[in-house]
């Protein structure tokens, strides 16, 4: 670990102790070393089309991904009290999984395990839904394709989240998808302090105040271990 590196990963650490209202924001990058690909890597979905190349060969069936490190490292955020809303683009339920509590969570591009009501934008557990929602609307999937609006409860939800938060984390995010990608902006201009985990360049790069390009299992992992002993020292 470089001199830099380590100062960087205590910074965060100490910024999230001392925050109020820390918002996290996670994209494809966070899901890889579950074994899915990004988006816009080097060898993502849109960056493999774009050279014209086919898919990539192989990969793990969605319902059988577990969540890796850094999705724990964001439930441990949680235990912590230290994550006050998670904001995703994901669709893979690896946040639910690890024990995101929904409360504290707005999937704004859907999730592949859950149905969503038409009417009132209620979700279900695609295992075992009801016929219809209890509001009478039609249960249809959740997950939002390209030209689709997104969930307006979850919108609404995120951008008030991003609009109180002290100190804005993005993780695994290329930060080219709209709407979504436009909540670290308005967090920005709120006055949050604005941290980007990614390995590839993003469009907010010049408003970070903190800036890692190094994976993202070797931060979060870092910074929670490094706050855990901060708590301990400055309770």
């Amino acid at each position: 670990m470089t001199r830099n590196m380590d100062r960087r990963l205590q910074t965060l650490a100490e910024w999230l102790h001392d925050s109020e209202y820390p918002v996290f924001f996670t994209g494809a990058g966070l899901s890889t070393d579950s074994g899915l690909p990004d988006f816009r890597g080097p060898d993502g979905v849109w960056t493999r089309r774009d050279k014209g190349l086919p898919p990539r060969p192989g990969g793990v069936p969605w319902d059988r991904v577990d969540p890796n490190a850094g999705h724990f490292a964001l439930f441990e955020l949680q235990r912590l009290g230290r994550l006050k809303f998670l904001i995703s683009q994901n669709v893979d339920n690896l946040h639910l999984k690890s024990g995101i509590e929904p409360k504290r969570l707005a999937e704004l591009h859907g999730n592949v395990a859950r149905l969503r009501c038409r009417r009132c934008e209620t979700t279900f557990d695609k295992a075992d839904p009801p016929e219809r929602c209890d509001c009478g609307g039609e249960l249809t999937s959740s997950v939002v394709d390209f030209g689709m609006s997104l969930p307006v409860k979850d919108l609404d939800r995120s951008l008030r989240h991003a609009r109180q938060s002290d100190l804005f984390v993005v993780i695994g995010s290329s930060l080219v998808v709209t709407p979504a990608a436009h909540m670290p902006a308005e967090a920005y201009q709120a006055g949050a302090r604005l941290v980007i985990v990614n390995q590839q360049e993003t469009p907010l790069d010049p408003y970070a105040r903190l800036r890692f390009h190094e994976p993202i299992g070797e931060v979060l992992p870092a910074v929670v271990e490094r706050l855990k002993k901060i708590m301990v020292e400055l309770p």
